[in-house]
């Protein structure tokens, strides 16, 4: 058994392009995008020509047909330079585009996946609204069906890429009566299609991550925009979950990375009482803290990769084992990148309070690893769920 995370000739080729590109290309343009808040231009065509946006989808789509160590693979090296950027490429290629990819038919994959691996298509997902965010069964975004179109009411918010996707994956309630099992999705193009509204969000962190408010004032969609079949959503909603939480804890892998590595160099650098920082035994214990937190975050999360890697079926949800490793993953990368984040920026002292200094933004960032893609408090009440479970067996 190898427990050493030693990648593959070919996965150590990937990362080394990734990384490549986003230091030369991505890195250059950071501080300033990060504060006016913009997503560099032509970010997905530039992951198009790397061949990395459709990760997991199948070459006849243009995609790698690889996994989503990969993935997670990718997400980590893009995060080891921006986290906020990481977030808004998982958010359209895994949370849209592979959720579309599992659930849609084949003449809806064939007219949109080749655009999101050529980066033509920016993807968004919509499920959370204004009153209902841990509790995404409570939505009262609704869909009624007129004719050959739906008619959609209602709001989604904090959703990342709102602002700037070409295509938008949402839920909305197509039998109300019928709780959670009248929920559908549906799929739209938000710049051409009328009676949508987005506005951008401010926030103080995950800057140049565009997030919106998304309002459907009788917006109208055809019937054929319905993926997964009427009344299915809830299915179709927790298909992507788990591979959303593992894939997303790349995000915070890279940043306390980063942090690491810019710590280290600072302190070497940083001379006080005459002698460099990283001689005294206060800043030693912070970075062996970060090296050990680092680590163990990467166990938690490559391993949950690789072991949804061997499933035939990687769809999680209640009762099953990838759920439980899926929570566990971002909750402990999310709580520890929020810790490493804070000892950086201490022994960055007064420098890691200035915006010029990468470590700030990585900072600003990992705090929300601790709300995004279900709290810290839910992802507790589902390791305890699966734990509790009559068939557990502890020995993954």
């Amino acid at each position: 058994m190898a427990l050493d995370f030693s990648f593959t000739e070919e996965q150590r080729m990937l990362e080394d392009s990734v990384y490549k590109w986003a230091t030369s290309w991505l890195e250059p343009q950071m501080e300033h995008a990060y504060e006016v808040d913009e997503m560099p231009k032509d970010l997905f065509k530039e992951l198009g020509n790397l061949g990395v946006n459709g990760i997991v989808f199948e070459e006849k789509y243009g995609g790698a047909g690889l996994g989503y160590v990969e993935t997670l693979l990718v997400y980590e090296t893009i995060a080891r330079v921006s986290n906020a950027l990481s977030m808004t490429v998982g958010a359209s290629q895994t949370l849209c585009f592979d959720n579309f990819r599992r659930n849609a038919t084949d003449a809806q994959k064939m007219e949109i996946l080749p655009k999101s691996c050529s980066g033509e298509f920016i993807g968004c997902l919509g499920i959370t609204e204004p009153n209902a965010g841990s509790d995404a069964m409570s939505m009262a975004t609704k869909a009624v069906k007129k004719g050959d179109k739906y008619i959609i009411n209602g709001s989604k918010i904090f959703i990342t890429n709102a602002p700037v996707a070409d295509l938008m994956l949402f839920y909305a309630k197509t039998d109300p009566e019928k709780g959670p099992h009248g929920i559908s999705t549906f799929w739209f193009y938000p710049k051409t299609t009328k009676g949508v509204t987005i506005e951008k969000i401010k926030k103080w962190g995950m800057r140049t991550s565009p997030t919106g408010l998304v309002t459907f004032d009788d917006m109208e969609i055809p019937e054929g925009n319905l993926v997964g079949g009427l009344n299915k959503g809830v299915a179709v909603l927790t298909s992507g979950l788990c591979t959303e939480r593992i894939t997303l804890s790349g995000c915070s892998l890279g940043s306390q990375r980063s942090c690491l590595e810019l710590s280290l160099k600072y302190a070497k650098e940083r001379v006080q009482f005459g002698k460099p920082i990283i001689s005294f035994q206060s800043i030693q214990e912070k970075i062996a803290n970060m090296y050990t937190g680092y680590l163990a975050s990467k166990w938690m999360a490559y391993s949950a990769a690789a072991f949804c890697d061997t499933l035939e079926n990687k769809v999680g949800g209640k009762g099953t084992d990838l759920d439980r490793m899926a929570a566990a993953s971002l909750l402990y990368c999310g709580e520890m990148g929020t810790k490493i984040g804070l000892d950086a920026i201490q022994i960055h002292g007064g420098y890691g309070y200035c915006t010029e200094y990468a470590v700030t933004r990585h900072f600003l960032d990992q705090k929300l690893w601790e709300i995004g893609a279900g709290t810290s408090e839910i992802r507790r009440m589902i390791i305890a769920r699966e734990l509790m479970r009559d068939d557990f067996k502890s020995g993954r």
